[in-house]
């Protein structure tokens, strides 16, 4: 269906005053005044329409003047949201562009209503999770502690093992509260980042190194390519370091025995890439989405029983994003898992 400018429907609604106005008086005209009935008509629908077009004009310039406010204030109220259509397509017609604006906003708020319910599900989970964490090691310092003070304090063949074990889940404690802090400073922007430019490869090999003992005792080869030239990248050396760590630590923590975990880069134009990669257990696809949620935990028995605290793939896409770049994964059960994120050519 066509649609007409206010403009138009001006002219249309005046032009059919003037029209019911002239043929009024061409009815009420007596017949002693035929001669002039003409110039009657003609004068009566001219005056009329002016008339209609005086009025309408004025009473248009009102109510749209109040329907531009009141678009004004709607695109106001909808551009204040997170994530708003910014760009809208408007017409002629200011009544279809308030009505595209009330039902963007509309569109908006929903959107904005479901990303609401989606964080307080997340909020639940969260909490949920650090009182599970936490919960773990303090009922095992509170069993470790009770059982000195019920007399193996003096027992020589426990006592000391006990303190030993208190000690290291006082260290899990810790660890945990680490890493929510720097979670939550890497979020509000708290701390911060000291880029530098870095040789990417000495910084590789150096954690190949610290990490081979370990690899080598789950009987799984550490190895990089790329090793024969320096790449330099520029970023945070520590904070990448983290990175690299977490990623290598996880691909041996989970690997299969007698596997092997890669560490390669390429050049990606203004960016090199980093890849770890691993022939282990792999990841289910319905798990890729959520794995770099706090506390996530793809197996959550295995995952404690080796360990962690479920927060190292969170506080590393934290990390790479913080540098303004991206980190993705691809995994297929039994075949492994290739984690690449991005670095800023130095």
């Amino acid at each position: 269906m066509k649609k007409f400018s206010h403009k138009l429907m001006l002219l249309i609604v005046a032009s059919i005053i003037a029209i019911l106005v002239s043929a009024a008086i061409y009815i009420a005209v007596p017949p002693a005044l035929n001669g002039q009935k003409l110039i009657l008509v003609t004068g009566g629908f001219a005056l009329s329409f002016i008339t209609s077009i005086l009025i309408l004009l004025f009473v248009n310039i009102i109510v749209f003047r109040k329907i531009n406010r009141l678009l004004i204030m709607v695109k106001n109220f909808r551009l204040q949201s997170d994530k708003p259509a910014i760009y809208l397509k408007y017409g002629s017609n200011e009544i279809d562009n308030l009505n595209t604006e009330i039902l963007a906003w509309a569109d908006d708020r929903k959107n904005e209503i479901e990303r609401l319910k989606k964080l307080e599900v997340y909020r639940k989970e969260f909490l949920g999770n650090v009182s599970h964490e936490l919960k773990t090691p303090v009922f095992n310092i509170q069993g470790y502690i009770l059982t000195l003070l019920d007399g193996g304090l003096e027992d020589p063949s426990i006592n000391r093992n006990y303190l030993v074990r208190a000690e290291k889940s006082v260290d899990r404690m810790i660890t945990i509260i680490d890493d929510l802090e720097a979670i939550s400073q890497l979020e509000t922007g708290e701390l911060q980042l000291e880029p530098e430019r870095f040789d990417l490869t000495a910084l590789i090999k150096d954690v190949v190194d610290a990490q081979e003992i370990k690899a080598m005792e789950r009987g799984i080869i550490l190895t990089m390519t790329n090793d024969n030239k320096s790449v330099f990248v520029y970023g945070d050396r520590f904070r990448i370091r983290q990175v690299l760590v977490n990623l290598v630590v996880n691909s041996v923590k989970y690997g299969k025995q007698n596997g092997e975990t890669k560490i390669r880069f390429y050049d990606a134009g203004d960016t090199i890439s980093i890849e770890v990669s691993d022939n282990g257990i792999g990841i289910a696809k319905q798990h890729l989405p959520r794995l770099f949620e706090r506390f996530y935990r793809v197996d959550k028995s295995r995952s404690r029983e080796q360990g962690g605290t479920g927060l190292g793939l969170a506080i590393v896409k934290h990390i790479i994003e913080a540098h303004n770049q991206t980190i993705n994964v691809m995994s297929t059960q039994g075949v492994g898992t290739v984690f690449s994120f991005t670095l800023k050519k130095a």
